[in-house]
C-alpha cells in the first residue's frame, strides 16, 4: 500500500469544491467530497489505477475520474503518491498549473 500525500494546491481545491458546491447543497457537497476522498483510496492500493494525464503525457502523473472532477496525482520513485490537484472536468486544464 502506498502512501498518500495531499499538495497545499489539492488541499486548497477541495476547500474551494466544498465552499462552492455547498452554497446550493450542503448534502451534495458532502457526497462529492466523500467521492473524491474514496477515489484516493482506491490510488492507495493500486497506484497504476489512474490513466496518464493527456496533456502531460508523463507516465508517474496520471488522474482518476471521481464525478466530475479529476484527481490528478504522481507517483515518486520511492512508491508514494503526492496528490496534485482536483481538477473540474467542464474547465481547461492548464498543465503548467501544478508544476
Amino acid at each position: 500500500m502506498a502512501k498518500i500525500t495531499w499538495t497545499e494546491r489539492a488541499i486548497k481545491d477541495m476547500e474551494n469544491i466544498g465552499d462552492y458546491i455547498s452554497q446550493d447543497s450542503i448534502k451534495y457537497a458532502k457526497i462529492t467530497l466523500r467521492r473524491i476522498f474514496e477515489s484516493t483510496n482506491l490510488i492507495e492500493f493500486n497506484p497504476q489505477i489512474g490513466r496518464v494525464v493527456p496533456e502531460i503525457g508523463i507516465k508517474n502523473i496520471r488522474e482518476v475520474i471521481a464525478g466530475r472532477y479529476r484527481i490528478i496525482y504522481q507517483l515518486t520513485e520511492q512508491g508514494q503518491i503526492s496528490v496534485l490537484t482536483i481538477h473540474h472536468s467542464s474547465r481547461n486544464f492548464v498543465p503548467k498549473s501544478i508544476k
